[in-house]
């Protein structure tokens, strides 16, 4: 049997709030005491864990004095110290205070509008004090549910003017910390601005500063909007934009599951996987899931345990996927080249573009030739099932 123990360099990462989630629902009350963000730590150097991510007042709550502020700080660097797990990513929490109902950067009151940007400043000095490189942003209340509320245009330009806005405080304080706008499409508003991971990446390019900007996708929003994630990270690697991702799992169409990672997708979850994998993904592997509510602490260990399991269980069969013989004999069949039209590939030029009108193609073996992707994906779930 291989060896499944997580590595540093496997960069496993989960949040205060995963492993520290309750159990609370909108049905139910918790089923799960609360533990302070130190021993949420010492939970996490327990199971084998890389690192922490954190929403500021995970960590410090809203409401907290100085002197306890201090206090929980100084607990949580020792649990840091005690496991050795490190801070990679800090966020803002801009949701579930009452002041955000109408959202936080796009909030038609412009008083909550400031008060988001210096509890975000505020957030934001904390995590780069931990270590934090990447700092997330998602816009849970960013949204309607009437379009009568906002104009869209509006709340764009809003979102705009606060991200420019925090981008220039992080050069000017000279902190070497990079952005990852994280999309949704709903839930808990009836309906997020930039709602995909394509949304997020558009929006970007109109920054003042888009080389700090990144996305951070994750698994269950765009497979509540019944998207391909795997296609979604493939377009923002291939952007240079992929800062950060959250895995987790989801079934299709449905509300936020926030699953463990690989367990109800299976196939979704390789491929997504053999994608990082094959394209050298560097960044953190972070787990914004959360434990069944049926379970106690020992089962929420189980439950990272198995997200991180799953993950490299999945990065072994990619490897075997890319060295079975069948598989890659299929592949090269499948993209061979005879070298034809060569003469018509790379960049435009008037000479090949003519060329190319009056090459004569005879479509019909074209459309008669069969490609062996059910052959193909069926020697993908016997790779997955263990049988190759």
């Amino acid at each position: 049997m291989s060896d499944y123990t997580p590595k540093p360099e496997h960069k496993f990462t989960f949040g205060l709030w995963t492993v520290g989630n309750i159990g609370r629902d909108p049905f139910g009350t918790p089923v799960r005491e609360t533990k302070s963000p130190a021993d949420l730590v010492r939970l996490l150097g327990e199971v084998g864990a890389y690192g922490v991510n954190f929403h500021d007042n995970d960590l410090i709550p809203i409401d907290a004095t100085p002197a306890e502020r201090d206090s929980i700080l100084r607990e949580f660097k020792a649990a840091l110290a005690e496991t050795g797990l490190v801070v990679p990513m800090a966020t803002t929490n801009l949701f579930s205070d009452p002041a955000f109902k109408d959202g936080a950067f796009t909030a038609n009151d412009p008083k909550v509008r400031a008060y988001a940007l210096q509890k975000t400043m505020h957030a934001i000095d904390l995590g780069v004090e931990l270590g934090a490189k990447i700092y997330v942003f998602w816009g849970g209340r960013e949204g309607t549910e009437t379009d009568a509320a906002k104009d869209p245009i509006t709340a764009i330009k809003r979102t705009r003017e606060a991200m420019n806005f925090l981008c220039e405080y992080v050069r000017d304080q000279k902190y070497d910390l990079k952005f990852a706008l994280e999309a949704k499409p709903n839930e808990p508003r009836g309906d997020i601005y930039n709602a995909t991971t394509g949304n997020m990446l558009a929006f970007i390019t109109t920054l003042d500063h888009p080389e700090m900007v990144g996305v951070n996708p994750e698994v269950a929003h765009e497979h509540m909007a019944g998207l391909n994630f795997t296609h979604h990270v493939a377009q923002a690697l291939e952007a240079g934009k992929l800062f950060h991702i959250d895995l987790n799992d989801q079934a299709f169409g449905r509300y936020d599951q926030d699953f463990r990672f690989g367990a109800v997708n299976l196939k979704s979850a390789f491929f997504l996987v053999k994608l990082l994998e094959d394209n050298g993904y560097a960044g953190n592997r972070h787990f914004d899931a959360h434990a069944y509510r049926t379970e106690d602490y020992e089962g929420v260990k189980d439950f990272a345990r198995g997200c991180i399991r799953t993950y490299l269980i999945l990065k072994e069969k990619a490897a075997r996927f890319n060295a079975d013989p069948e598989i890659q004999a299929l592949l090269a069949e499948i993209n061979a080249d005879d070298g034809s039209l060569t003469p018509f590939t790379g960049g435009y030029t008037p000479e090949k573009a003519n060329a190319l009108k009056n090459y004569t193609f005879d479509r019909h073996p074209l459309g008669a030739r069969g490609l062996k992707y059910e052959r193909l994906d069926q020697l993908t779930v016997e790779v997955l099932l263990g049988v190759r």
